[in-house]
């Protein structure tokens, strides 16, 4: 299988995570579809990734929809042919409370089963055996610590390790490598969203939220998206290759298992 033949998909790569590692796995020779709901978006992070040499498509979806994933991942190989490599990135975040506004369900179909949907229709588009398949899924640090309102996203994110786990054990035998990352703060839309709302509920500013948040970080820094990215980049690679069940924490500290 030549380079020029290699497909990835990336869900959620219109902004943030999802766009810096659509940007970081770009390059000459590659194929990217990116899914989100956006398409705006989603063309954005397209032409800086034909910028720099890939072919790019978009295509609008709704993971929680699984007939929308299903046909979103038809089309991309049958435009791009089959799938080596899945960024399963998509997700939501914020708080949850118990009452008629609980937003639990809506975490869990996002993260938890709009992820799976999205693995299991990339596994039927998979390349052949003999080539390299990779399974990346994007969870969080709240995967492994719990957070006082953040229920539905810590349930979701933590239910990812367990299906990371189950799917690289049911998929090692064609050789299929299934892994996470968990995420700390990282520098995007979402992290300034949880910031603004620490603000509130504190009645501070901003500036005293984040000082507040990175309190609890050894490195007292949050990452870039690009630092994220680049982790990604590592496990398609061949320097990775027996890595497999593994959940990656890129936290500047602030969980260490």
């Amino acid at each position: 299988m030549t380079k020029a033949a290699r497909h990835l998909v990336v869900t959620g790569a219109g902004t943030g995570i999802g766009r810096a590692i659509a940007l970081g796995l770009a390059g000459k020779g590659t194929s990217l579809t990116l899914l989100a709901r956006d398409v705006e978006r989603l063309e954005a992070t397209a032409r800086l990734a034909r910028a720099r040499g890939a072919k790019a498509q978009s295509i609008a979806c709704d993971i929680r929809e699984r007939k929308l994933v299903d046909r979103a991942f038809a089309a991309a190989a049958a435009r791009f042919g089959p799938v080596h490599v899945l960024v399963a990135n998509s997700g939501i975040g914020g708080p949850n409370a118990a009452g008629p506004k609980d937003r639990f369900d809506d975490l869990v179909a996002t993260n938890l089963v709009g992820t799976y949907s999205c693995l299991r229709a990339a596994q039927r588009h998979l390349a052949p055996h003999g080539a390299p398949r990779h399974f990346v899924v994007i969870a969080s640090i709240l995967a492994r610590i719990g957070v006082a309102n953040y229920s539905g996203y810590c349930a979701s994110k933590s239910a990812l390790l367990g299906l990371v786990r189950a799917l690289a054990a049911e998929l090692a035998p064609s050789g299929v490598q299934v892994n996470a990352v968990c995420p700390g703060w990282v520098n995007t839309e979402m992290a300034r969203a949880g910031l603004e709302g620490i603000a509130r509920d504190m009645d501070v500013s901003y500036e005293r939220a984040l000082e507040v948040a990175m309190q609890s970080v050894p490195l007292k820094r949050m990452s870039e998206p690009r630092d994220v990215a680049g982790l990604v980049r590592w496990l398609v690679s061949k320097d990775a290759r027996g890595v497999t069940g593994q959940a990656l924490d890129m936290n500047n500290g602030a969980w260490m298992g």
